[in-house]
């Protein structure tokens, strides 16, 4: 749609969509009744006077035929164009492509390789996502982990479990397909207008579900519950083969070119092709706790006496400090009306995460207050170090939860005077498979949680009742980011070559957007590797 775009345009939190043309056909100078169509490119909220929280929304107007406008940018039409390829029979792969991982990064190298007629193979760890959720709400109830589909491995990624976050830093024209494609498969059509998109992990379900059949559709095929055990190189240090396991029988399946998007947590995939000698570094990443307070609460904190009017759903945050010893921390993974979720994956080890629903009204919000951790922090040389500073966090939370992956948690007061929590107050945790009063600071190194300690009170006073002595702080949160990198040249590929790090878990992406763009980008080069772009 060609037409004027008009940028912060203030609205109430109770606007009909008719103020919406009536505001814009004033901007302009016309009629209401001269718009025949109006696009909501981007909403937000503004709540930084307590007294007049509203909304600022982008907008793109189409006008009638003739009808003249005193004011508005012309709207570029800026679009990402997928590649074509140039296949035919005779230069169609023999072998096809495989991506290993089908979160997001996965997804889309996979979405794009199938789109272009390459047939790709997908192989995912875990279960189908219906699957998924029956692995999950038995961790639940029993606390029994199924260490290859849970809220890490199977079919959508880590962050079909994790709120569907989509707004991310990276800019790239690629960001706006992606939305485009998650609505097309079934997402709610705000995500491409939201300031802060969400999907909601029950939307996302669906949209995933939707994605692997458009892909199947397209020539692409699906292996679950099979994992990639090893890699095969011949003599010339190119991609020959994946040794796999599935029902517990091991084959190998032909493979030149392979996109590995195996996610943050595929510890056990690292070692394998750490082994092979396979170019890694440490990169940073970050721990530390999460935080609950009820939603109510935050929400009146947020936006006052407009709290729960019109159309502002449950309030998110944004927070961060530097301490008085030079330690950041900030706030991450905000989930409003959403839950403190199990990020387990290895028996014995303990990690926690939040997520949210689309409609956001559970009874507690809560994100994650993290500490960064850098390279040289980490003692040893290996790549990999990383991984085992944070396993041995996570050992330490199951150890203090008492077994069974219930989780430490600490009322925020006690964690500030150093003293363990005999009861909860108003706010009661919402982890399951259930919690056990501990002191959370243990699961942590100590500059990390006096970090924490001395940002509570800092973000209290930004945030009303934040630091309150009965939030809930349950630990550990250890997996917000991948600690290593998988190094890849031009091409895209890692040194053994025909192999393509991809992804959060390579180190290239930090959330479910730029974990797609980052597939796409993969999948374009291994495209231009085989000749056909």
């Amino acid at each position: 749609m060609i037409g004027k775009v008009i940028s912060g345009l203030k609205l109430p939190v109770d606007y009909m969509d008719e103020d919406l043309v009536k505001k814009a056909a004033k901007e302009l100078g016309v009629a209401p009744e001269d718009v025949s169509e109006i696009r909501l490119l981007k909403r937000s909220v503004d709540a930084r006077k307590k007294s007049d929280v509203h909304f600022v929304a982008s907008v793109k107007v189409l006008l009638k035929k003739g009808v003249k406008t005193k004011a508005g940018a012309l709207a570029e039409e800026k679009e990402y164009v997928p590649e074509r390829v140039n296949i035919n029979k005779n230069n169609i792969p023999k072998i096809s492509p495989v991506v290993v991982g089908s979160g997001p990064a996965g997804l889309f190298a996979a979405m794009t390789l199938a789109k272009n007629g390459l047939n790709p193979i997908v192989i995912e760890r875990g279960g189908k996502v219906s699957d998924r959720k029956k692995s999950i709400s038995l961790f639940k109830s029993t606390g029994v982990l199924d260490t290859e589909s849970n809220v890490q491995f199977g079919e959508g990624g880590a962050g079909t479990f994790s709120d569907g976050k989509l707004h991310t830093g990276i800019k790239d024209i690629r960001c706006a397909y992606v939305l485009k494609e998650f609505a097309e498969n079934g997402a709610p059509e705000e995500i491409l207008w939201q300031g802060k998109p969400h999907i909601g992990t029950d939307k996302l379900c669906t949209t995933i579900e939707n994605m692997r059949e458009k892909i199947i559709s397209l020539g692409g095929s699906f292996l679950f519950n099979t994992k990639v055990s090893d890699v095969l190189y011949g003599e010339n240090g190119f991609l020959q083969g994946l040794k796999i396991i599935k029902d517990e029988k091991e084959e190998i399946i032909p493979c030149n070119h392979a996109v590995f998007a195996i996610g943050h947590s595929a510890r056990d995939t690292f070692e394998m092709l750490y082994r092979h000698g396979i170019k890694m570094e440490k990169k940073p990443f970050a721990v530390g706790l999460r935080i609950e307070h009820r939603r109510e609460d935050i929400d009146r904190a947020m936006y006052g006496s407009f709290a729960g009017k019109g159309r502002l759903g449950a309030a998110d945050y944004k927070l961060s400090c530097v301490t008085e010893s030079g330690v950041g921390v900030y706030s991450f993974c905000m989930c409003p009306g959403g839950t403190v979720v199990p990020a387990s994956s290895e028996e014995g080890l303990l990690a926690v995460n939040g997520m949210s629903e689309f409609k956001r009204d559970a009874e507690n919000s809560n994100s994650a207050l993290l500490v960064g951790i850098s390279p040289e922090m980490i003692e040893g040389a290996s790549p990999l170090a990383g991984v085992e500073f944070q396993r041995e966090l996570e050992r330490k939370a199951f150890r203090l939860g008492g077994g069974g992956y219930k989780a430490p948690v600490q009322l925020a007061g006690d964690f500030i005077a150093g003293r363990e929590s005999r009861s909860f107050g108003k706010v009661m945790p919402s982890y399951l498979p259930g919690v056990t009063l501990s002191s959370v600071r243990e699961c942590l190194p100590e500059f990390a949680a006096e970090a924490i300690k001395e940002a509570l009170p800092v973000f209290d006073k930004k945030i009303q009742g934040f630091g309150a002595y009965d939030a809930v702080l349950t630990g550990v949160e250890s997996r917000s980011s991948s600690p290593v990198r998988i190094l890849r040249d031009e091409r895209g590929m890692s040194s053994l070559k025909g192999l393509y790090p991809c992804g959060e878990g390579a180190g290239y992406a930090g959330g479910i957007t730029s974990a797609a763009v980052d597939g796409i980008k993969c999948a374009e080069k291994l495209m231009e590797n085989l000749g056909v772009i």
